[in-house]
């Protein structure tokens, strides 16, 4: 945890920048009947039976202090899908950086093995030596930002009925456009201090 919270308050640096990286899923719903439109006196109603059209997987990263994310739609959430976004991050987004300081849960999938599993040694051997990774600790996936990211786009994008993939991605895609048209930047506050003090249950006592 400490660990994590201190790369929070590091300095920002472009040649190294911190990138938070989770993933998610969304249900792919289709209707059985048509809305009924809004019209004086009711809002739009919405049938309460629906179809399964299958899921959609979601990768997101965001940098905190630049106020910019990135988001990929999947049908598949494997490590091959997190090799090429991670590979996509390093050499389409990020090309400049010198590394890039990368913070993500403890998934069997996130790590430098699916870059190796994904690419040749020479390549696969490249992007990780651009990685420093840190983890967020086991039941300690409230110090990822991406969650809380994930949690934004989840309110503002998502909480609705879609029916088919690209329907997502069109609206994910101008969601976070939008947003970094915006920069909208993440303000994290919680240090090492402030866990010492609320959460001091979890340290030994001495």
């Amino acid at each position: 945890m400490e660990d994590v919270l201190g790369v929070y308050h590091r300095a920002y640096d472009a040649a190294y920048p911190v990138i938070c990286m989770d993933e998610s899923n969304k249900q792919l719903v289709g209707e059985v009947a048509p809305a009924i439109p809004m019209a004086s006196g009711h809002p739009e109603l919405i049938d309460h039976e629906y179809v399964r059209k299958g899921v959609a997987d979601i990768f997101l990263e965001v940098e905190p202090l630049a106020g910019k994310r990135h988001i990929a739609i999947t049908e598949r959430r494997g490590r091959m899908e997190w090799a090429e976004f991670t590979r996509s991050m390093l050499e389409d987004r990020y090309p400049q950086a010198k590394r890039i300081i990368l913070i993500l849960d403890n998934l069997n999938t996130h790590g430098i093995a699916s870059l190796y599993a994904a690419f040749p040694p020479e390549h696969a051997r490249r992007l990780a030596e651009r990685l420093e990774i840190h983890y967020t600790p086991k039941h300690g996936s409230w110090l990822n930002i991406a969650e809380i990211e994930l949690s934004v786009l989840s309110r503002q994008c998502l909480g609705r009925r879609i029916e088919t993939i690209e329907t997502m991605r069109e609206e994910v895609c101008q969601w976070v456009i939008n947003r970094n048209n915006n920069q909208t930047p993440v303000k994290w506050q919680f240090s090492c201090e402030d866990a010492r003090i609320k959460l001091r249950r979890l340290y030994p006592t001495l």
